[in-house]
C-alpha cells in the first residue's frame, strides 16, 4: 500500500510545519534560508534548439546565460515524446505507465462555461507532485501556464498541491485570445484557481511572466516552489515582430519557428530578471527541460525545430522524440559552466530538487534518481542502468528500452522532417535496435544482426511490465496531503 509507505514522512513534515510559530524568530530564519525550486518547463523545444545545444542560427540568450550558471544535460530524456505523460512523470518522479498516463489528456475537450467537474483521462488524484513535496515542507507553491493533465475537480492543479494556480488546462491556446487552438467548438481556456478569467489581447507568455513576478514577490521571505510551465514554441507560432525580421531569411518553416523561441527565450529571460530584482538567484534553484522534442505536425509547418543529428521528433521514441535540452543552475551552490554526459531522465528532478533543498520525499516509490552526485562530478556513474519508455497502451503501443548504450524500439514511429531521408522497412517498424555509441543517429537497424540483444532488452521489458502489472493488482488508497490541503 502507497499509504503506508510515506505517511510518516507526511507526519513529520506537518509536525515541523506546525510547530514553526512556537519556534521564534531564530527556527523562522532557519526556514527561510531553505532554497527555493523554479521549475521552467517548455513545451515542443527541439533537441539542439539553443546556442548552448549548438544551434548556430538561433538567439537564446537567457537559457544560454542559465547554462553558464549552471549544469547543461547532454544525454537528457524526456518520460515520453509526448506532452501529458512527459509532464505527469516530471511532477510525479514515476514512470508514465505507473501513473497510468502514456498518452494525451482529452486535448480536444477542455473546459466550457466557467464550470469544472467534467471527467477526464488525466494525472490520478492518488499521485504525489512535486508541489505536495514542497507544500508539506512548508512551501509556498504555484504553478504559472500550462496544465494539460484532466480538469475534472480532482485533478486540476489546486487539488495536486498547487497553493496558486494561473494559465490554461488544455493542451494549446492562442496566446491573445486564450481560446483552445485545435478545433472547434472554440472553448475558452484562461484560469485563476479554478475561476474562468478573461485577459483578451494580452500575450499569454507576458501574462505568465507578471503573475510569477507577483508570486515570488509575495513570498520572498518564505521558501517557494513554482512550477513555470510555459507553452512555447508549441504552434501555434506566435513570435515578436522583430524576431521575424531578425530570422528574415531562413526558410519559412525555420523563421517562424526560430521567432517563436526566440521570443520564448526573452520571456524566460524577464522571469530570471524578475528572480535577480528581488534578490533570489543565489537561494533559488533553477530547472530548465524541454517536454518533448520539436513538432512535425501540420500546425508546426511540418517541422521548424531541429533534432540535429538525431532521428525522430515529437510523437516518436527516436532521440529526436525523448533526447532534449536541460539544464539546471544554483549559482554558488552547484558547478557552473559545465556539462554532463550522464544518461538522467525527466523523473530525476523531484529527488535531485528534493535533495538539493533537504527536503523529503513523501513517497520514495519513484523511478527517478537523485542527479546530485552527477551534477558535481562528471565521473559519477549515470544513477540509470536502463530506461524504459511506452506511448498509448495495447498491443500497439510504442514502447523503448535503454540499457547501456543499447536501445530497442518497439512498434516504432519516425517522425523525422519529411526532408530527411529516412525510411522504414516493415521489419524496422516492429522492431528497430541501435548502439547509440556507435550510431547516435539510429539510422541502421541491429535487430538482425544482434538477436542477443534483442531478446536481452525485450526480456528486461518484460520483467518491468510484470513488475508494474504487479503493482496495479494491489489496491491504491488516496493519498495524505499536505497541510491545509
Amino acid at each position: 500500500m502507497r499509504t503506508s509507505r510515506f505517511a510518516g514522512s507526511v507526519v513529520i513534515a506537518l509536525a515541523v510545519a506546525w510547530a514553526l510559530p512556537l519556534c521564534g524568530a531564530r527556527c523562522f530564519a532557519s526556514v527561510v534560508r531553505s532554497p527555493n525550486v523554479i521549475v521552467i518547463l517548455v513545451d515542443d523545444q527541439g533537441s539542439i534548439d539553443a546556442g548552448c545545444y549548438g544551434a548556430t542560427d538561433l538567439q537564446t540568450t537567457a537559457l544560454d546565460g542559465l547554462a553558464r550558471r549552471g549544469v547543461r544535460f547532454t544525454q537528457f530524456y524526456a518520460a515520453a515524446p509526448v506532452c501529458s505523460p512527459s509532464r505527469a512523470s516530471l511532477l510525479t518522479g514515476r514512470y508514465p505507465l505507473r501513473v497510468g498516463l502514456t498518452s494525451n489528456t482529452n486535448a480536444s475537450d477542455p473546459p466550457i462555461g466557467g464550470k469544472l467537474g467534467t471527467r477526464t483521462r488525466g494525472l490520478p488524484g492518488t499521485e504525489v507532485t512535486l508541489a505536495e513535496m514542497f507544500k508539506a515542507a512548508g512551501y509556498a507553491t504555484a504553478l504559472i501556464g500550462k496544465w494539460h493533465l484532466g480538469h475534472s475537480e480532482e485533478m486540476t492543479p489546486n487539488a495536486q498541491g498547487f497553493d496558486y494556480f494561473f494559465g490554461f488546462l488544455g493542451a494549446c491556446i492562442d496566446n491573445y485570445s486564450h481560446f483552445f487552438y485545435w478545433r472547434g467548438p472554440n472553448r475558452h481556456d484562461l484560469w485563476r484557481d479554478g475561476r474562468e478569467i478573461y485577459r483578451n489581447g494580452q500575450f499569454f507568455p507576458e501574462l505568465m511572466v507578471r503573475e510569477a513576478g507577483q508570486f515570488m514577490e509575495k513570498n520572498r521571505t518564505r521558501p517557494f516552489f513554482m512550477y513555470f510551465a510555459i507553452n512555447m514554441p508549441h504552434y501555434p507560432y506566435q513570435g515578436y515582430e522583430k524576431w521575424l525580421r531578425y530570422y528574415k531569411d531562413l526558410p519559412h518553416a525555420r523563421r517562424l519557428y526560430a521567432a517563436f523561441l526566440s521570443t520564448l527565450d526573452e520571456n524566460v529571460g524577464h522571469l530570471l530578471a524578475e528572480v535577480d530584482r528581488l534578490g533570489l538567484r543565489e537561494n533559488t534553484i533553477i530547472v530548465y527541460q524541454s517536454d518533448n522534442g520539436h513538432s512535425t505536425e501540420e500546425r508546426a509547418f511540418l517541422g521548424g525545430g531541429s533534432s540535429g543529428p538525431y532521428r525522430g521528433a515529437k510523437f516518436s521514441l527516436f532521440e529526436g522524440g525523448i533526447r532534449l535540452p536541460a539544464v539546471i543552475s544554483w549559482p554558488g551552490h552547484i558547478p557552473e559552466g559545465k556539462a554532463r554526459a550522464q544518461v538522467a531522465h525527466g523523473c530525476d528532478w523531484m529527488p535531485t530538487v528534493g535533495e538539493l533543498a533537504g527536503v523529503r520525499l513523501l513517497d520514495p516509490d519513484i523511478d527517478g534518481k537523485s542527479l546530485v552526485k552527477v551534477i558535481k562530478s562528471d565521473k559519477a556513474p549515470s544513477p540509470h542502468e536502463m530506461l524504459h519508455w511506452q506511448v498509448g497502451q495495447g498491443k500497439r503501443a510504442q514502447w523503448a528500452v535503454r540499457a547501456g548504450n543499447w536501445k530497442l524500439i518497439g512498434n516504432v514511429r519516425d517522425t523525422s522532417e519529411k526532408r530527411r531521408e529516412f525510411t522504414l522497412s516493415r521489419a524496422d517498424k516492429r522492431l528497430f535496435l541501435a548502439n547509440l555509441a556507435e550510431d547516435v543517429g539510429e539510422k541502421h537497424n541491429c535487430a538482425a544482426e544482434r538477436p542477443d540483444e534483442v531478446e536481452r532488452l525485450q526480456a528486461l521489458r518484460r520483467q518491468w511490465l510484470e513488475r508494474v502489472e504487479a503493482e496495479r493488482s494491489d489496491v491504491q488508497p488516496q493519498k495524505p496531503r499536505g497541510r491545509d490541503n
